[in-house]
């Protein structure tokens, strides 16, 4: 051997002796001596037999070293001797091997257990193993959770204090990997202020806090989603490839929006529908019109800072183009109907011009780019006020004088920004209580929220059923993984299939169920 070797020789001989001290020191309080001894000596023969391996040896030392205090999960009278009857001991079992920052966490707390409760299986770890059985309906692998093994160690927990403290390092092993697979960097989604996007996850330091179990759960449309793909991969065993593919591209994107406890607010171009979600209290949905297939509405996330008040409706360029051609038809009264003037540049102070001014030939070659707005009031497409979140996509929320559109079936009819419905009813929201008013006819008036509120844009072609289950969607981004047209719409006949009967789902996740989306309407330019 190596002179490495030798050091790692004497690295886990240290390591060992120190377990085998621990062991001394918790035994006459908690378990029978004879067990963790023999405990101690399995791990003690694994890692001699593991150690020329390299690297990994010292994990197996550190995971290993921590079974033996565990005995802090329990209690039970300490017996002087083996009884005669006692049950034949288990083959030997291959040690837990938990992350490095796990097992910190089990020594920062003294090693006592997470999972276990006056000497039991908590209610939380039942409900735990319950989520991880149904972790292939969300799209990730049940393979790495350890269920086999899990479920082993709980048949025995009731009546072997071995199992009981391995099945608590089974639990949390598993925990760990599927909190790595929930927080795993979803592609897609922008995001303009990096303070609102999912944040690294440190399993120690969620462990430090004392209550697993919540880290698993998600943001409310997540939770409701994922209930409902469980109930319709119960209901559909034998759905096609493509169709759980769908369900699992679906769960990624609702990934991207971090759970939180504050407020926030989730828009879903595929629906055309928003949330505003404060906490576990859902409102909505709220009917929005979004992007036309030509012009999307990005998946982008930003904070909301401010509102403006009696804005201005800057005319995007292609349409500022679209009406210079149409001033060579029928001259500039239009333009002085819809209140819209033009101006000398692009600057902060720039000039009004005489409608005479321009040259209308060359705007509508596209050889000139007029700066075209439409002043506050009437029928301005801003409406009464806009919500912003700056970014370099030109994108907000904003209200809309046509309230008619909000009942049309498509309405992805606008040129990407989101136009919503009831904007009085957003702005109480955001100002918690009360929207603002302005402060006579002046434009673009500006008042600052309390404080900023998040906003996340996604797309989703699938979402909770009203009925339970799963209502797929149409694709008119085309941002599904690719398959022939025909297959849409059959997916879209599939039934929704049952509720879960494990009872009824949270008040924050029906919120999320939205209602069934009529079709047939005819998009609109």
């Amino acid at each position: 051997m190596t002179a490495a070797d030798h050091a790692a020789i004497r690295t886990l001989e240290a390591a060992i002796g120190e377990t085998r001290s621990a062991i001394a020191r918790s035994v006459p309080q908690i378990w029978p001596a004879n067990l963790w001894l023999r405990l101690g000596l399995r791990c003690e023969s694994v890692l001699k037999r593991q150690m020329v391996s390299g690297r990994s040896t010292l994990q197996l030392v550190f995971a290993c070293a921590l079974l033996a205090p565990l005995g802090g999960c329990g209690s039970e009278t300490p017996r002087a001797a083996e009884q005669p009857n006692a049950r034949p001991q288990r083959a030997a079992q291959a040690p837990v091997v938990l992350p490095s920052e796990v097992a910190a966490a089990y020594s920062a707390r003294g090693h006592r257990p997470f999972w276990i409760v006056d000497g039991a299986i908590s209610p939380d770890a039942h409900a735990f193993v319950r989520r991880l059985e149904t972790a292939g309906s969300e799209g990730l692998d049940p393979s790495r959770y350890g269920l086999e093994e899990i479920r082993a160690a709980l048949a025995d927990a009731g009546s072997d204090r071995l199992a009981l403290a391995r099945a608590d390092l089974l639990l949390t092993r598993a925990w760990s990997r599927y909190l790595g697979d929930l927080h795993r960097p979803v592609r897609g989604m922008r995001y303009i202020d990096e303070e609102i996007a999912p944040a690294q996850i440190d399993p120690g330091a969620v462990l430090a806090a004392g209550d697993p179990a919540s880290a698993v759960r998600q943001n409310p449309l997540y939770e409701a989603l994922r209930t409902a793909a469980v109930a319709w991969s119960a209901a559909n065993p034998d759905a096609a490839a493509r169709e759980r593919r769908l369900v699992a591209a679906n769960l990624e994107r609702a990934r991207a929006i971090p759970a939180q406890k504050g407020r926030y607010l989730i828009v879903d171009t595929g629906s055309a529908r928003l949330w505003m979600v404060d906490g576990d209290k859902v409102e909505g949905p709220m009917p929005v019109i979004v992007g036309r297939s030509d012009m999307q509405t990005p998946a982008i996330s930003g904070l909301i800072r401010h509102i403006t008040l009696n804005p201005y409706w800057n005319v995007p360029p292609d349409l500022a183009q679209t009406r210079a051609r149409r001033v060579l038809r029928e001259g500039t009264g239009f333009l002085i109907r819809e209140r819209i003037e033009i101006l000398s540049d692009w600057g902060d102070r720039p000039r009004v011009l005489n409608l005479s001014e321009v040259d209308w030939r060359a705007a509508a070659a596209g050889r000139t780019k007029l700066r075209m707005r439409q002043l506050p009031g009437g029928g301005n497409v801003m409406g009464a006020m806009k919500f912003m979140m700056p970014n370099e996509l030109g994108i907000y929320l904003h209200d809309f004088p046509d309230k008619s559109l909000f009942a049309r079936a498509d309405r992805r009819i606008s040129s990407g920004c989101v136009r919503v419905e009831d904007a009085p009813r957003l702005a109480a929201w955001l100002f918690g209580g009360q929207a603002p008013q302005p402060k006579g006819n002046a434009p673009e008036q500006e008042v600052d929220l309390p404080e900023p509120v998040p906003v996340y844009i996604t797309y989703l072609t699938i979402l909770p059923a009203k009925g339970g289950g799963l209502a797929f969607q149409a694709d008119p981004y085309r941002r599904d993984p690719s398959a022939p047209a025909a297959t849409a719409a059959a997916v879209s006949k599939r039934g929704a299939g049952p509720r879960p009967s494990s009872g009824s789902a949270s008040p924050r996740a029906a919120a999320l169920r939205p209602s069934p989306a009529p079709t047939g309407s005819p998009r609109s330019g």
